[in-house]
């Protein structure tokens, strides 16, 4: 039984639950899938985006510009990876420069701060790999790249924390209103009980929703591909790199990774499948294509990993936020495309306040805990790393070669609040297996160390989503395995 309960723990529902986990509330989160950022926030751009796409005066608009700078704010407590770099929207024929002008006084309408448009001189000054038939460019500083897995993962932790409750493996098939509570009934057979739900389900939101006969959400799946390129070629362009926005999207960027990587991508092509997360040859072809059009010189045979995420689009242009309009005391987080890794920390101030205005009863908590540390030794000095490594000899056993990530920072990961318990959970924790060889020489360690630590077989040990098997039987008896 719980005051509210939130449906979905991707980046959205992650900070909506930490949100609300600042006042005394009983709280609690249903996931379907079996960790945190399981869905749109596992594959996106990670971007931080400054606000001059939306239209002015739209919720995405306020939410966006708001949500830039909270998240600034949240990452230096939670202790997650975040680098304002600045963005560039760039222009290539006097349509394009129309476009960036109209971008820049709605940038400004928005209230962004210190926008600027950059002559052909100064976009090739700054980006030397920039195409030489750029025009122009809108230069945003206060863009910005994050991990927005870590992101999601500190805010859900944080919630934890302070005394809600997540609930993994949790497929909702039904919501019944009962009196003056919900009945909300998952897959593996368990129930809850909450007054007021939240319906943050990402792409599956519209299912939700029409649970309780609410048909006002439609959900448009809209697939973007893209490239994860090596290192070397993470220094290519300093900024992010975007293309002139069209009626599908923000269109194909070139950007740097906050682990020093390059992405480049999506396309937006609409899916049948909400959870079709395949790629294709033709759809990274139209992405390399549009992307060398900015940046010619990227080399594409640096390529390290194709992937693609599904995306909630709607017919509606803005966020669907507020309570329902057939159901009192059921609340749509709904359509919340990009920018909504960017505007999620404002999204969840605006529900509360919503919620609070409906009935939810919010009274502060005296002993709110919003900080987060987590042992990186790639980021210590070397004398607190000998003084680690003494303390525990397995923070000086790497692992992960190509990310430097070592046995003790994995076991770690394996603990505390929200443990990973699969090799692509420890890869979201930690950044084992991201590198160069994408966990081609870590992997197997990775499986025995967890294992180990969990006290499983090593069958049993999953890549990542439920069903994920990479040991099937044991092939060798006696001391080897």
């Amino acid at each position: 039984m719980y005051d509210v309960l939130i449906i979905g723990c991707g980046v959205v529902g992650a900070a909506v639950a930490r949100e609300f986990s600042k006042y005394n509330i009983s709280l609690a989160v249903l996931e379907a899938q079996n960790d945190v950022a399981m869905g749109q926030t596992k594959a996106n751009s990670a971007i931080i985006h400054a606000g001059y796409d939306p239209e002015t005066g739209t919720k995405m608009a306020k939410l966006n510009v708001f949500g830039n700078e909270l998240t600034a704010k949240l990452c230096k407590k939670l202790n997650v990876s975040f680098k304002r770099i600045g963005s560039l929207v760039v222009a290539f024929d006097e349509y394009d420069q129309m476009h960036v002008n109209n971008l820049f006084s709605r940038g400004s309408a928005n209230g962004i701060k210190d926008l600027e448009i950059w002559s052909r001189e100064k976009c090739l000054k700054e980006e030397p790999a920039l195409s030489n038939k750029v025009k122009c460019a809108l230069y945003a500083p206060s863009a910005g790249i994050i991990n927005p897995w870590e992101y999601a993962l500190a805010l859900a932790q944080t919630a934890v924390k302070n005394g809600a409750d997540i609930y993994f493996d949790s497929f909702v098939t039904s919501i019944k209103k009962e009196q003056e509570y919900f009945k909300v009934s998952v897959l593996n057979g368990s129930s809850y009980y909450a007054k007021y739900i939240i319906n943050a389900a990402g792409v599956h939101s519209d299912e939700i929703a029409s649970m309780v006969s609410d048909n006002a959400v439609k959900i448009v799946p809209t697939k973007g591909e893209y490239y994860l390129l090596d290192k070397s070629q993470g220094t290519l362009v300093n900024h992010i790199i975007f293309q002139c926005p069209t009626e599908k999207g923000k269109g194909v960027l070139v950007a740097p990774t906050i682990h020093g990587n390059l992405i480049v991508g999506p396309n937006a092509e609409y899916t049948k499948n909400k959870n079709d997360t395949s790629t294709s040859a033709s759809g990274l072809d139209y992405v390399a294509k549009m992307a060398l059009k900015s940046v010619p010189d990227i080399n594409f045979k640096d390529n390290i990993r194709n992937f693609s995420g599904v995306r909630a689009n709607t017919l509606d242009e803005d966020f669907i936020i507020g309570e329902s309009n057939t159901v009192k005391g059921f609340f749509n987080l709904a359509g919340i495309k990009s920018p909504g890794l960017t505007a999620a920390a404002a999204i969840a101030k605006e529900i509360v306040q919503i919620c609070s205005q409906s009935g939810v009863v919010l009274e502060r908590k005296d002993n709110f805990i919003n900080e987060r540390k987590v042992v990186s030794l790639k980021s210590l000095t070397a004398d607190e790393k000998n003084k680690l490594i003494s303390s525990d000899p397995k923070f000086g056993r790497v692992i992960c070669r190509c990310e430097t990530v070592t046995e003790g920072e994995i076991i770690a990961a394996l603990s505390g609040v929200l443990p990973a318990h699969t090799v692509d959970g420890v890869k979201r924790r930690t950044n084992a297996g991201m590198g160069r060889c994408q966990g081609g020489f870590c992997s197997s360690r990775i499986v025995e160390i967890i294992s180990s630590q969990l006290g499983i077989d090593p069958c049993e040990v999953l890549q990542d989503a439920q069903g994920s098997v990479i040991l099937t039987k044991r092939t060798k008896s006696g001391d080897t395995v």
